[in-house]
């Protein structure tokens, strides 16, 4: 889901635009409480994966293009703060050197992508995990869930935008019904993809993955001789 220039009025892109910045500077100061000299790597592996899924677009009409958007999956491995730093950086790039959306529609973007998509989907997330907070297993389910749910509401928001300042002569349920419909199916593969990603890290390296820190923490229980102890 990139806007391009142009598509929404200059206030709508403003206010979009004051929304990121606002977003962005929040991420720089949660990001510290995140990362660490293990899971700092990940950060920039995880940007990069992103990156390349969404380099590859397809139009879904109305002169918006789709893509995966990879918000969970970026929120659940490294934090939602620096989620929104990586998605940014992501946005940024893509505009200034692959003409992947536009420079008066980053804030658009970055609000969408990497606010919307990120904190929705990890609202989910959360959600879904504070049912059973203890469990390894529920997490790569948590987030496949919460990433089929975080694509679609992106587009209705972003429908929600054009409803306000859209600059183009395009019918308002045309464009939300083509919008959200697609961006469903793209939420089915984005999270058959999350769930996937998530679950082999964590088989893998459980260490590095934020969404599975609280369990770190706890103390495992052993039984010797018929003797609980806590190690």
């Amino acid at each position: 889901m990139h806007v391009p220039d142009g598509f929404l009025d200059a206030p709508t892109s403003v206010a979009t635009a004051a929304v990121a910045v606002v977003a962005v500077a929040g991420a720089l100061r949660g990001a510290r409480r995140e990362l660490d000299d293990r899971t700092a790597p990940l950060a920039g592996l995880v940007a990069v994966f992103v990156f390349a899924a969404q380099m590859i677009n397809f139009p879904v009409g109305a002169g918006t293009s789709g893509h995966l958007m990879g918000g969970v999956l970026a929120a659940v491995l490294v934090g939602p703060w620096t989620a929104t730093l990586a998605l940014t950086v992501v946005l940024l790039v893509q505009a200034l050197f692959f003409a992947d959306g536009g420079l008066t529609a980053l804030g658009t973007n970055v609000t969408l992508i990497a606010v919307v998509a990120v904190w929705v989907g990890y609202g989910v997330f959360r959600l879904i995990q504070w049912l059973r907070p203890t469990s390894r297993a529920i997490i790569p389910v948590a987030a496949g869930i919460a990433a089929l749910v975080s694509v679609p509401v992106a587009a209705l928001v972003f429908a929600g935008l054009w409803a306000v300042g859209g600059a183009a002569p395009i019918d308002l349920g045309l464009l939300t019904t083509t919008m959200v419909g697609w961006h469903t199916v793209i939420g089915v593969g984005e999270a058959l993809i999350t769930a996937v990603a998530v679950s082999a890290i964590l088989a893998a390296r459980p260490d590095i993955v934020y969404a599975a820190r609280h369990l770190r923490a706890q103390p495992s229980l052993t039984v010797r001789s018929g003797v609980e102890v806590t190690s």
